[in-house]
């Protein structure tokens, strides 16, 4: 009579493991990572010129002023694009002054305006 070797199945050890490494795949695309940053509230060693050529202000109430003339929120990229046709050089530095309790979404809009209109440079001003 011949012994008879117990053999370990090893097959459910690999169906459990497929299962958990396929859940990981799915989970980890969903996980946030969250950074909180402090935003500087600017320094006092440069100084802006009130007399910039091209100066952005975006009110509490949404009302876009560009060199104190007034844009309609809704229609200002195309507005801006229009406005922005009077100045050839487009590698002038755009000054945007936003009020403080808009929403980042807000101010951004404005940003893809100006960069919709082919200027590269955008400085925020802060107070």
């Amino acid at each position: 009579m011949e012994e008879e070797k117990p053999e370990l199945n090893i097959t459910p050890l690999v169906d459990v493991m497929l299962v958990l490494v396929a859940i990981l795949m799915l989970t980890m695309p969903m996980l946030l990572f969250e950074e909180r940053i402090a935003l500087p509230k600017g320094s006092k060693q440069a100084q802006v010129k009130e007399n910039a050529d091209i100066w952005i202000t975006l009110t509490a109430k949404k009302e876009i002023f560009v060199n104190k003339k007034q844009f309609e929120y809704d229609s200002f990229p195309d507005s801006f694009v229009l406005y922005a046709n009077q100045f050839p050089d487009r590698k002038r530095v755009i000054f945007l002054a936003a009020d403080g309790s808009l929403r980042y979404d807000d101010v951004v809009y404005v940003i893809k305006s100006v960069k919709a209109a082919r200027f590269t440079q955008v400085s925020l001003v802060t107070e």
